[in-house]
C-alpha cells in the first residue's frame, strides 16, 4: 500500500502510475539507457559480422576468377548511376533547406561516390581507362565524398541546432539531451 501511494505520487497528478514490476510505455517514456544499449548490441552484432567477413572475403579473393563476363554489365552501372543521380539531387533538396534528411542522405551519396571511384578504376580494362578512372576519382568522386562527409556531420549538428531553436519557442516541447 505504500508502494502505491510512492509510485502515486511520482506518477503525478493526471499521469496513470503503472503496475508494480513493469515498466512506463509510451513516446518518451523509455528508459534512458535502453537506446544506448541497443546500440552497443547493435554494434557488437556488427564486430562479429566484420569479424566472419575477413576469412569470406579472403575466399572470394582467392577463388574467384579474374576476368568475368556480366550479362546486364550497362544495366548495372546505368542503374548504379541512376542512385547516384537521386542521391545527389536528395542531398541537394536537404541541404537548401537544412532538412532532417541531410545527414543520412549526405553520408548515402558519399558511400556512392567511393563505390563509384572504386569500380570505376578496377574494373577499368585498359591502363588508358584506368587513368581516366584514376584522375576521376582524384579530381572528382573522393573530393566529394568527402565534401559529402563533413555535409554529413555538420549538417547533423545545423540540424540539431535548428530544432532545438523550433523546440525553445514552443512551450511544453523540449528535445531530449
Amino acid at each position: 500500500m505504500a508502494d502505491e501511494a510512492v509510485r502515486d505520487g511520482a506518477a503525478g497528478a493526471g499521469r496513470p502510475s503503472t503496475p508494480p514490476g513493469t515498466a512506463p510505455t509510451g513516446p518518451g517514456t523509455a528508459p534512458e539507457g535502453s537506446a544506448s544499449r541497443a546500440v552497443q548490441v547493435v554494434g557488437w552484432v556488427f564486430v562479429v559480422l566484420a569479424g566472419l567477413m575477413v576469412p569470406w572475403t579472403v575466399y572470394l579473393s582467392v577463388n574467384l576468377p579474374r576476368h568475368h563476363f556480366a550479362s546486364h554489365y550497362d544495366l548495372a552501372w546505368g542503374g548504379f548511376d541512376a542512385a547516384m543521380l537521386v542521391s545527389l539531387a536528395a542531398t541537394a533538396w536537404s541541404a537548401l533547406r537544412l532538412h532532417t534528411t541531410l545527414p543520412p542522405l549526405a553520408a548515402v551519396t558519399g558511400t556512392l561516390l567511393l563505390t563509384d571511384a572504386w569500380f570505376d578504376v578496377v574494373m577499368s580494362p585498359t591502363a588508358h581507362e584506368r587513368w581516366v578512372a584514376i584522375a576521376m576519382a582524384v579530381v572528382v568522386e573522393l573530393p566529394l565524398a568527402g565534401v559529402c562527409l563533413w555535409l554529413s556531420v555538420t549538417g547533423h549538428q545545423l540540424v540539431i541546432r535548428r530544432l532545438r531553436r523550433h523546440w525553445g519557442r514552443r512551450p511544453g516541447l523540449r528535445p531530449r539531451s
